[in-house]
């Protein structure tokens, strides 16, 4: 499964595992919302309430596609946040990770907070 995340400056796609949280997210997509940041993460809004999965993380891999049930959002990490210890990337809550992006995570560094964000599917 792939999608596209767009926002005024850029957009990447991602490859998405089959999971519980990656097929509630396709089953709405198209979504807009509107971009935070935190450190060097990027996170948005989606109307998908899913459970915590077992396999949950906290500390994941730059580019990584999240899922932060806490807040109902996707969380795209691509550095080090407010929390993480050293260069890791570590999530406010364990969340559920659903893939990853496909091309350079740092482009994300260009959303801005309050940036309107699309994401879709790709066929």
């Amino acid at each position: 499964m792939q999608i596209q995340i767009s926002w005024p400056a850029g957009r990447l796609t991602a490859t998405l595992e089959e999971t519980p949280t990656s097929k509630a997210l396709m089953g709405v997509l198209p979504i807009s919302s509107s971009a935070r940041t935190w450190g060097e993460e990027v996170y948005f809004a989606t109307p998908v309430s899913p459970a915590l999965e077992p396999d949950a993380r906290q500390v994941v891999a730059p580019g990584t596609v999240a899922f932060w049930t806490d807040g109902d959002a996707l969380a795209l990490p691509y550095g080090p946040t407010p929390i993480s210890r050293g260069d890791e990337c570590r999530l406010a809550s364990p969340c559920n990770v659903l893939g990853s992006l496909d091309g350079d995570p740092r482009l994300l560094a260009t959303v801005r907070d309050g940036d309107p964000v699309g994401v879709e599917a790709v066929e």
